[in-house]
């Protein structure tokens, strides 16, 4: 794809391009991105803010939202997907092509038995969301556990550092690291200097 075409996504392939916490005025907690031009970020971070203001008001605690936003005109795709967890607002951003490969085999057998090209695309398109929706959990759940409930800004402030070691455990240079809760708790957890 030539390199006019790839608006906002840069040269290494990142499947989730953006992880955003942001309190409930719009303030960001904490922003991991990925394979995101630097020049575009502050773009990127004033859509997901005002996108939670225009949507977020009134959901439920881990309520799901989507929204499928087009980078450019050569159909590029993102998925949005958005909720609350107690005073925070979490925004996780995944490219078109999400876990493509974990999805080939669910979507040669629905392919089997779709013909048209809009069918195909819209079964890819809904294994793609519901892979970045995954991670949404993944991430939410952490963050419960961390806090030991759904947290108010000043708890998430508080718990700041291992909520930060946590995201870097599941999400990595973009994708998807670690799903097991056993396994991130013992790589996150923090000994005293003396027990090295």
């Amino acid at each position: 794809m030539p390199k006019e075409h790839r608006e906002g996504i840069a040269e290494e392939e990142s499947m989730i391009l953006a992880v955003l916490f942001a309190n409930s005025v719009g303030n960001v907690l904490i922003e991991r991105f990925n394979g995101v031009p630097a020049e575009e970020r502050l773009t990127w971070r004033s859509f997901l803010v005002k996108l939670g203001a225009e949507n977020l008001k009134g959901v439920k605690n881990e309520e799901l939202l989507v929204a499928c936003h087009k980078v450019c005109l050569c159909c590029r795709s993102v998925y949005i997907v958005y909720t609350m967890l107690g005073d925070v607002s979490i925004f996780l951003v995944g490219k078109d092509e999400y876990d493509e490969l974990a999805c080939k085999p669910l979507s040669f057998y629905l392919s089997l038995s779709l013909s048209s090209s809009v069918d195909k695309w819209f079964i890819q398109s809904l294994l793609n969301l519901l892979a970045v929706a995954e991670a949404i959990f993944i991430i939410t759940g952490a963050v419960k556990d961390i806090c030991g409930k759904p947290p108010t800004e000043r708890v998430f402030l508080d718990k700041y550092g291992r909520i930060c070691l946590c995201l870097d455990e599941i999400v990595w240079n973009g994708l998807l690291e670690n799903t097991d809760k056993d396994r991130i708790k013992r790589l996150i957890r923090l000994k005293p200097p003396s027990e090295f």
